[in-house]
């Protein structure tokens, strides 16, 4: 297997940087926009995926990525329970809930896949 050189080579980080998008793209439309509370906890979380993948690669220790890769996995649930919220409060439609939690889903099942690759690896 190749040897990652970068997070941004990551799949669950790309995936992770695709949710993002999905995430801020509904919460910027009116009423979601207006909900200040949920707007910006939905949004950390989103980011929180993305930047504990980062932060964990360049940690350059297998214990502390995993670590951090965990936390990741545990930010991707909040938003997914996030999402359950603004569906039910009428700030995104079915279509963008289910679009942000499949791929909210995709990121945590490749995210999972990426600690057990880590967690099988001998260490350097």
């Amino acid at each position: 297997m190749a040897r990652i050189e970068r997070f941004e080579e990551i799949k669950a980080w790309q995936e992770g940087r695709e949710l993002c998008k999905l995430v801020y793209t509904c919460s910027n439309a009116a009423p979601f926009s207006r909900d200040y509370g949920l707007r910006d906890q939905i949004r950390r979380a989103a980011v929180s995926v993305v930047s504990n993948i980062a932060e964990g690669f360049e940690s350059q220790n297998d214990r502390t990525f995993i670590r951090y890769l965990y936390i990741a996995r545990a930010s991707s649930g909040e938003l997914r329970a996030q999402t359950y919220v603004a569906l039910d409060q009428g700030y995104i439609n079915q279509e963008a809930f289910k679009s942000i939690y499949d791929t909210a889903c995709a990121t945590s099942r490749m995210i999972t896949g990426f600690i057990t690759y880590l967690s099988r690896s001998p260490a350097p």
